[in-house]
C-alpha cells in the first residue's frame, strides 16, 4: 500500500494557507466578498464536538459507540489490544474485522485501480463519523489521514464532504447537526442496516428516533435492489460556485452493502494515466454490484477520495500521494 511520509502541516495553518491562495485567485477574477464567505472564510457552529457528543448522548440515552481510545491490555504503541489480529491489510477485533485489497483493471491510459474495505461488525455503533478540527461548520478541513490520526483510528475513508454545502441532513453518532433535507441521503441504522432515503420526506429528529446513527448526504444512489439505478451519470449533487462535475471518469469513493453490519468501502484513484484513470458512475456501481453489494451510494471524490488504514494511506489519490482536505471521515477505532 502507498505511504505517506510528509510532514502534517496543521489543519489550522493548512487552511490559512489554502484560504489566502483563494482569496487571491477569486480576487482576481472580480468575484464578490459573498463568495469568499461563502467557500473560504471557516464557520465553526460547534467546536470540541467531542465533549458536545457526550453531553447530547449522556442527555438523551443514545448509545455511545466504541471508544476511540486504547484499552486494558492495549499495545500503547499500535493502539490495538492483546486480542486484535493485526497485519499489512487486515484487522480483526471483537468489534470488527477489515480486509482490504487492492484491484487493477485495464492497462495503458485505460487502467484503473481501486481500493476495497470488507468490513464486517458486530456492533453497527463500531463505525463512527468524526470532524475536521473535531468542530461541526463550514470550510473547516483536514485530511482523512490527519482526521483519523486524531482519533485513533485503525481504518477511515473519507466522509461526503458536508461542510462545503449549507444543506442536507447531518447526523453523526447519534447527534443531529443540521436539518435541512435536500436530496437522496444515506442513513446508517444502530441495527446494523444501511438504507438510502428521501431527505426531504422526513427529519433529523424523526430518523435519530428510528434509530439512525450516521447519515450522509452526498449521493446518487447507485444500485437498487442490487441492479445499478438508472439515470446516475445525469445527476449533480451541487450546483453552487466552484463545485466540480461529477460526470466522467472521476477518482471516486462509494459504500456498498452487503448484509447487516457487512459493508464494504472503495476508494477509486483517477486523473493519473497509466496507474488510474477513474470511473464513471455506472462503472462505479457495476464494481460494488460485482463485490455483492445489493445498496451502493456514491459520496464525496476527486482529490478528497481517500482510504486511511493503520497509520497510512492506502491509495494514492491523483497519482500524486497527496490528499485533498476534507471536512469528515467514516472511521473504525481501535
Amino acid at each position: 500500500m502507498p505511504t505517506s511520509s510528509k510532514t502534517r502541516t496543521p489543519g489550522r495553518l493548512r487552511r490559512t494557507i489554502i484560504a489566502s491562495s483563494l482569496a487571491v485567485t477569486l480576487a482576481a477574477g472580480g468575484t464578490t466578498a459573498w463568495a469568499l464567505d461563502r467557500f473560504v472564510v471557516e464557520k465553526v457552529e460547534i467546536s470540541n464536538v467531542s465533549a458536545y457528543e457526550a453531553e447530547q448522548t449522556t442527555a438523551t440515552g443514545t448509545p455511545s459507540g466504541s471508544s476511540s481510545g486504547t484499552t486494558s491490555g492495549s499495545d500503547t504503541a499500535s493502539g490495538t489490544t492483546s486480542a486484535d489480529v493485526l497485519t499489512d491489510t487486515s484487522y480483526a477485533s471483537a468489534d470488527s474485522s477489515i480486509d482490504i485489497s487492492t484491484v487493477v483493471t485495464g492497462s495503458g491510459d485505460e487502467t484503473v485501480t481501486y481500493y476495497v474495505a470488507d468490513v464486517d461488525l458486530t456492533d453497527a455503533t463500531t463505525l463512527r463519523s468524526a470532524f475536521a478540527e473535531d468542530s461541526f461548520g463550514e470550510n473547516i478541513t483536514d485530511t482523512t489521514s490527519a482526521i483519523a490520526e486524531d482519533n485513533n483510528a485503525i481504518f477511515a475513508i473519507n466522509g461526503d464532504y458536508y461542510g462545503f454545502r449549507d444543506t442536507g441532513i447531518v447526523i453523526r453518532n447519534g447527534v443531529v447537526y443540521r436539518d435541512d433535507g435536500a436530496r437522496e441521503g444515506l442513513a446508517f441504522y444502530t441495527d446494523g442496516t444501511v438504507e438510502v432515503y428521501d431527505e426531504t420526506a422526513t427529519t433529523a429528529d424523526q430518523l435519530v428516533a428510528d434509530g439512525v446513527w450516521n447519515t450522509l448526504s452526498f449521493g446518487p444512489s447507485l444500485l437498487d435492489d442490487g441492479e445499478i439505478a438508472e439515470g446516475i451519470e445525469d445527476i449533480e449533487v451541487d450546483t453552487n460556485f466552484g463545485n466540480h462535475s461529477i460526470q466522467g471518469e472521476q477518482p471516486r469513493t462509494a459504500i456498498g452493502v452487503i448484509d447487516e453490519n457487512h459493508l464494504v468501502f472503495v476508494v477509486v484513484d483517477g486523473r493519473s494515466d497509466g496507474y488510474s484513470d477513474g470511473v464513471t458512475m455506472t462503472e462505479l456501481a457495476g464494481i460494488l454490484q460485482g463485490l455483492g453489494a445489493t445498496t451502493a451510494y456514491n459520496i464525496d471524490g476527486g482529490g478528497s477520495s481517500t482510504m486511511y488504514f493503520d497509520g497510512e494511506l492506502v491509495n494514492n489519490p491523483l497519482g500524486r500521494g497527496e490528499e485533498r482536505a476534507t471536512s469528515d471521515i467514516l472511521y473504525i477505532g481501535q
